[in-house]
């Protein structure tokens, strides 16, 4: 099978590989859909994310979707959870897996992710998709699981004005969501015109104004700086972005002085099911999030547009 695998930054490289044997509560998954993350991007362009740095070469992709072979449920769609965790430390007990202490990752550490033909992972992270999901919004259900978390821990008001600051994919979708949530007023900002549209059509004002609730979808100091301006006094700031050197800095007067809440956002917690629900009811649109799709073989190209912060969603489709 064919598989990317980063050596180092800016160095990915398409291999022959063998594929995976599954054992024991594992199934073996064909993927068809992988889409590029922002931290993917970390990976690609720094070799390392927050503080884990590449220690051997590795497979990326975390937001992915496939087909089961093999087994009784041969052939059936599914979305892949990519997270693992134990089930038995504190957090997990506690009702938090996004914060288990020995969670395994597709794409991160030693754990090889989703750019590759097949991969085996455990049948309880497989989540069966309806038809009315195609195999790209079934990849993009782990960022709308990243927003429903994020929006989870905004405790959001009814008729309340939210604001988004970054307006990628996941930053689109917590629009979406804010509007589901019933928001009276939603106010975004992007410095990437086609984003800034994107936002306003899907309701969103391009303006300046002050939030019951603020999402920071971007991980730049300037996005926080103006995430906390954007905040009312006594306002929740959702700190979503992942920072490139593993560090935030940030006016401190403005939050201090309004008394504000921040909240720091990590990956989600057990929300596919309301994920698929929501991409299947068509609650959220996601098609429209899909920019462009490229084969595996061209994964340096796929990686290159995506870091250009070119388009919205970038796919890959190690079938094609």
């Amino acid at each position: 099978m064919r598989v990317a695998r980063l050596f180092g930054a800016g160095d990915v490289r398409v291999l022959d590989e063998e594929v995976p044997v599954p054992v024991a509560g594992e199934e073996l998954v064909e993927v068809t859909s992988v889409g590029i993350c922002g931290s993917d991007l970390h990976w690609f362009t720094e070799g390392a994310i927050g503080d884990a740095v590449l220690s051997r070469p590795l497979v990326l992709g975390h937001e992915m979707a496939g087909v089961i072979r093999g087994g009784p449920r041969d052939g059936t769609r599914v979305a892949i959870d990519p997270a693992i965790p134990c089930g038995i430390c504190e957090p997990c007990l506690d009702g938090d897996p996004n914060l288990c202490l020995n969670i395994i990752f597709s794409g991160h550490g030693g754990t090889d992710g989703s750019l590759r033909q097949f991969m085996a992972w455990p049948a309880r992270r497989l989540h069966p998709l309806p038809d009315a999901i195609g195999d790209d919004e079934g990849a993009l259900l782990e960022p709308l699981g990243v927003a429903l978390h994020a929006y989870d821990l905004a405790h959001a008001k009814l008729a309340s004005t939210v604001a988004v600051i970054g307006c990628g994919p996941i930053g689109l979708m917590l629009i979406q969501l804010a509007r589901l949530g019933g928001a009276t007023r939603i106010i975004a900002a992007d410095p990437l015109p086609h984003r800034a549209e994107a936002a306003a059509k899907l309701g969103a004002e391009i303006t300046e104004g002050e939030a019951d609730v603020v999402f920071e979808v971007s991980g730049s100091n300037e996005a926080v700086d103006a995430a906390l301006k954007a905040a009312r006094p006594g306002a929740r700031v959702v700190l979503v972005g992942i920072p490139d050197g593993d560090t935030t800095t940030f006016t401190a007067s403005h939050a201090r002085r309004k008394g504000l809440t921040l909240v720091m956002s990590r990956r989600m917690g057990e929300v596919y099911p309301r994920a698929i629900d929501l991409a299947a009811r068509r609650l959220v649109d996601l098609p429209p999030l899909v920019s462009t799709a490229f084969p595996l073989t061209e994964i340096a190209a796929a990686l290159s547009t995506a870091a250009a912060r070119d388009g919205l969603k970038i796919v890959v489709h190690p079938q094609a």
